[in-house]
């Protein structure tokens, strides 16, 4: 199975193109959007070629989302943390996105090996502010504490307008993802995708992995929710997370994979979907063969037997 990369391939090919060609002064503005609806925006002017305005617009978070100065909670304090003097954050951020950041390419590491792995951390300002609250929350479980202001039950944004759910504890968080699909084929196939995912989880080479559940009702965490966030065609898959499962690297790892599963499950359902159409239409085309084999073969043989022969008769006959 796929695991999707934590950085943004274009943007990171954007960037790169940008260093390599400074002296040249090109001018600058790109524009695209990336899955879950989450929109880049790259700028920068032939007068100040070394200065590049990246902005980035998250999903619409659901009512109950709280977002501080339009992010998520912890993301201006992860932002300062992973760009350092590189990135200045523009208060107010460009119209229409819910971050501006200022880069400063003089101030990117000499060395071409740590400047390259600088660009990777810039390509995955996704991963940085969207998993700002989740890294918080998992933060507290590797010191096996809790914020005693956090709620019992937090909402974080992943899609627009849908959120999952995190029951945090002292010794372990709850992750909760209500699995909503618009089509129906979809659904069916996410469906049956979540049991098999549960199932695989119990063999022994995974035994170190999160303990997850499967259910097509809410489960009793959920208990105070109320109003579509409840609304799961595909059911609720809940996760475990152990402090073993932050320790160290692991951390953002953990919180990348989980900020990004519902986009995982939907692009192995796609693949399954493509996957099943492009056996059916394989098996119409022998069948259409099969056919056109026998339908030869059937016109063969009748011609063979309407076929009509002359005898000519001498006269003594």
């Amino acid at each position: 199975m796929l695991l999707l990369q934590s950085h943004s391939r274009y943007l990171l090919q954007v960037l790169t193109n940008r260093i390599q060609n400074l002296e040249k002064g090109v001018e600058l503005d790109c524009l695209w959007v990336e899955f879950d609806d989450v929109r880049f925006h790259v700028q920068s002017s032939m007068k100040n070629p070394h200065i590049v305005l990246l902005s980035l617009c998250l999903p619409v978070p659901p009512p109950g989302v709280l977002f501080v100065g339009g992010l998520p909670f912890g993301a201006i304090e992860a932002i300062k943390a992973t760009y350092g003097v590189v990135a200045q954050i523009h208060d107010p951020p460009r119209d229409g996105f819910n971050l501006t950041m200022k880069l400063n390419f003089f101030k990117l590491p000499p060395d071409e090996e740590n400047r390259h792995a600088f660009l990777v951390k810039l390509a995955s300002v996704r991963e940085v502010v969207l998993g700002a609250p989740l890294k918080v929350v998992l933060g507290k479980l590797g010191s096996r504490s809790i914020d005693p202001d956090m709620d019992r039950l937090v909402a974080l944004v992943h899609r627009p307008k849908e959120s999952f759910f995190l029951v945090p504890e002292a010794e372990k968080v709850i992750v909760i993802f209500p699995m909503r699909f618009k089509d129906s084929t979809d659904t069916i196939l996410a469906t049956s995708f979540l049991q098999e995912f549960v199932e695989a989880r119990r063999t022994a080479a995974l035994n170190n992995a999160p303990q997850c559940s499967w259910s097509p009702s809410p489960p009793q965490e959920l208990s105070g929710v109320v109003g579509e966030a409840l609304s799961a065609n595909a059911g609720f898959v809940s996760f475990v997370i152990l402090p073993r499962h932050v320790e160290g690297k692991k951390l953002d790892r953990t919180v990348w994979n989980l900020s990004t599963f519902h986009a995982y499950v939907s692009y192995h359902v796609k693949c399954s979907e493509g996957f099943m159409h492009t056996r059916m239409r394989r098996r119409v085309e022998s069948l259409i063969e099969a056919l056109d084999r026998a339908k030869t073969g059937f016109e063969e043989a009748n011609r063979v037997g309407t076929k009509t022969s002359f005898k000519r008769l001498s006269l003594r006959d």
